[in-house]
Formats: C-alpha cells, sequence, structure tokens
C-alpha cells in the first residue's frame, strides 16, 4: 500500500517531469501537461524500474517492447491537437500509458495490441485505475481498427517501414496522425493531416521506435 509520503513524492515527481522534460523543451499544449501531470506513469512499468518511471528515457515492458521516453509521448500527443470529443485510434497499446494519457484527453479510444499478454495486463491496469472510454484490442496494428472508424486521431507507438494504407483510410476528413516512419535505429516522426481526403504530410522530430510487425503469426 501506498503511503501518503509516497503519493505525494510521486505526484512531485510527475510535476517536475511535466515542467523539465515536456514544457521546458517547447511542449505548450496545456492539457497535454496537466494530463501528464496526473497519470502515474510508475504503475505502468515494471516493480523494479519504478524508481525510473519519471526519468527521460524508455523503459522495458516485456515482450520486447518499452514504455516510450515521456518527452516523446507528450510531443506526438501534442501534435495531434486532441479534442475532447474525438475518437482515436492508438496503434500499439504497449504498457498502456499512453492510452491512459488519450483517456484523459479524449472521448473515446481504440487501441490495438499486437501482443496478448501486454495487451491483457494493460486492460487490467486501465480498469483498475478507473478508465471506461477505453477499449483495448488484440489485432494487427497496421490494420487499425476499421470497425469503429473513422478516427479524429491516430497514434502510432511502434515504427513502420511506409504510412499504412489502413490507417489513412481510417482518417476522417480533418483528422491527424503521428507515426514514425523509417527502418533501423532511427526514424523520422510524421505527422499527418487529412484534408480534401489526401493526407498532407509534415516531417517532425528523428525519433527510436520499436518496428510495427504486420501479421499476427509473424
Amino acid at each position: 500500500m501506498t503511503s501518503l509520503a509516497d503519493t505525494a513524492l510521486l505526484a512531485a515527481l510527475r510535476s517536475r517531469m511535466a515542467a523539465c522534460q515536456l514544457r521546458d523543451r517547447g511542449i505548450a499544449d496545456e492539457r497535454v501537461l496537466q494530463a501528464m501531470g496526473r497519470v502515474p506513469r510508475h504503475e505502468f512499468v515494471a516493480e523494479g524500474d519504478r524508481d525510473q518511471a519519471y526519468e527521460d528515457y524508455p523503459l522495458p515492458i516485456g515482450a520486447g517492447q518499452t514504455i516510450s521516453q515521456p518527452y516523446m509521448v507528450g510531443l506526438m500527443l501534442a501534435e495531434l491537437e486532441l479534442a475532447a470529443a474525438d475518437r482515436v485510434l492508438e496503434v500499439g497499446t504497449g504498457s498502456g500509458y499512453a492510452t491512459a494519457l488519450l483517456g484523459e484527453l479524449a472521448a473515446e479510444v481504440v487501441s490495438v495490441e499486437r501482443h496478448p499478454s501486454l495487451a491483457g495486463r494493460a486492460k487490467e491496469l486501465l480498469a483498475r485505475l478507473g478508465y471506461t472510454n477505453l477499449k483495448v484490442i488484440v489485432g494487427d496494428g497496421a490494420l487499425g481498427y476499421p470497425a469503429d472508424a473513422p478516427y479524429n486521431a491516430i497514434l502510432v507507438s511502434a515504427a513502420a517501414p511506409a504510412v499504412p494504407p489502413a490507417l489513412l483510410a481510417q482518417l476522417a476528413e480533418g483528422g491527424r496522425m503521428v507515426i514514425p516512419v523509417g527502418a533501423g535505429d532511427s526514424q523520422q516522426l510524421l505527422l499527418i493531416h487529412m484534408h480534401g481526403g489526401q493526407p498532407h504530410v509534415t516531417l517532425r522530430e528523428m525519433c527510436r521506435f520499436v518496428p510495427l510487425i504486420s501479421g499476427l503469426g509473424s
């Protein structure tokens, strides 16, 4: 059981994370900053890594996956310019941390995770934390989740060799997608706006993500 002192310390660490790792590095979206100050990132990492939960680097979560560094999560969320009424698709649930943040910022979130073990763990944790506007699906993230499309925003937390056509097809008119694209150890973060039925791409930061693997059997 977490003591009051521990709770206060964790809240202070989240506040420092939002101020030093996000605001001081140019992330100005107040809704994103406030959400990252609320969501308990330490709950989404392994017990042995909890003392590092609010540092600005990725941590392993099992199945060869990681929880992304806070700055990159905050940057991607800010790029999406989420509104409270938005419906969002997340590709790559992972630990469920970004899923929780999306749940704080949008009306409805569908998250697709390839690994059943990660999906099950994230679903249980998100339910325990009280999120009711989230749905975690085991599936091929490159195919999205057409049953609930179109989406106002799509957040892709794994690197694709190219933008998956299925995801573009599920992006609503006026919608935004953030996706890392490229092979190897370095990718380019792309911001895509859908206007007139056509994707308009803006190049953003270089980044490093685990690969987006399409095909549940691969």
